[in-house]
């Protein structure tokens, strides 16, 4: 019954339910670590993100970084 209720729910109103999820883990980070150590973790889980997508893609972590980041000059 409760899977029922569940698959429906997520049926109906998926991206309301993960928003709710993202905006409570939100929340909660900025209640136990303060809102710059909180900004700088979601920074980090983005730019993780990030990375991982582009290597799903099949981009060579190398070549990510060189697109990323400056050039070295001596």
């Amino acid at each position: 019954m409760w899977q029922e209720i569940l698959k429906q729910i997520l049926e109906t109103s998926r991206w309301r339910v993960i928003g709710a999820a993202i905006g409570l883990f939100v929340g909660i980070l900025f209640i136990l670590l303060g809102f710059f150590r909180a900004v700088f973790l979601l920074f980090c889980i983005c730019l993780g993100f990030y990375i991982g997508n582009k290597m799903d893609e099949g981009e060579d972590l190398v070549d990510l970084l060189d697109n990323l980041l400056p050039p070295y000059h001596k």
